[in-house]
């Protein structure tokens, strides 16, 4: 066949995350089913990082409730569905050539019924859907491992900062990432910390205990005296 064979269908399983009570199949007050693919494809794979915000997520639910809250860098999208759940207006975004991520951000959707708007946002290009975001808080689990991005990450946060006086940005991150350089383009872009955590200090022991890594999660707002 010219072009050759089609490309082999991914192996997708379906993953089961619970949320409140005991967080257990038995145990638990809300359910999020995440379709993943099992060859561990970055944009397809629920990692630490994603389960640890998405609790923090659960754990502040009415901060959220009635809340414009968007995802960067989404991937499975745990965090932003919780949110979602928990009465968020949602907006989920990953990069916007990579058809094959937002499409299956779709799917885990509807497959939540869940109505979030999905996008197509790529860090540090200045795309019209940009424009339209005016969240009050914005979400990335684990956007800070690729260094090189991260000058387009935080060019991106600090623009959706400023478009919403008031808002924050909540990330967890691997301490592999580098925490002096994060420190360093915080200053950069005019931002600072509001509060940093231990990433496991909140996460129910039957969660823990199948995670690994040092992961933290910080809340990072606008230096109100830099951006006067």
């Amino acid at each position: 066949m010219e072009g050759g064979a089609p490309a082999p269908a991914r192996m997708t399983t379906v993953s089961r995350h619970y949320f409140g009570g005991g967080a257990s199949e038995r145990d638990h007050d809300l359910r999020v089913d995440i379709i993943e693919n099992i060859e561990e494809d970055y944009g397809m794979f629920v990692w630490p990082c994603s389960v640890i915000l998405a609790e923090y997520v659960w754990q502040q639910r009415a901060r959220f409730s009635g809340r414009k809250v968007v995802e960067l860098g989404a991937g499975t999208s745990l965090p932003g569905l919780v949110a979602a759940k928990v009465g968020a207006d949602v907006t989920l975004t990953d990069i916007a050539h990579n058809t094959e991520v937002l499409n299956n951000i779709r799917r885990i959707c509807a497959l939540n019924n869940a109505s979030c708007a999905v996008s197509g946002l790529t860090w540090g290009d200045w795309d019209e859907p940009i424009f339209d975001l005016h969240p009050h808080i914005i979400l990335g689990a684990d956007v800070l491992y690729d260094s090189a991005n991260f000058d387009n990450l935080f060019a991106t946060v600090t623009f959706l900062l400023e478009n919403s006086p008031g808002s924050v940005f909540i990330t967890t991150y691997h301490n592999r990432s580098g925490h002096h350089l994060i420190e360093f383009l915080m200053v950069k872009w005019g931002l600072k910390c509001s509060k940093l955590l231990d990433g496991f200090s909140f996460l129910p022991s039957c969660k823990a205990a199948s995670l690994q890594g040092n992961i933290q999660l910080v809340e990072i707002v606008l230096d109100k005296e830099k951006h006067k």
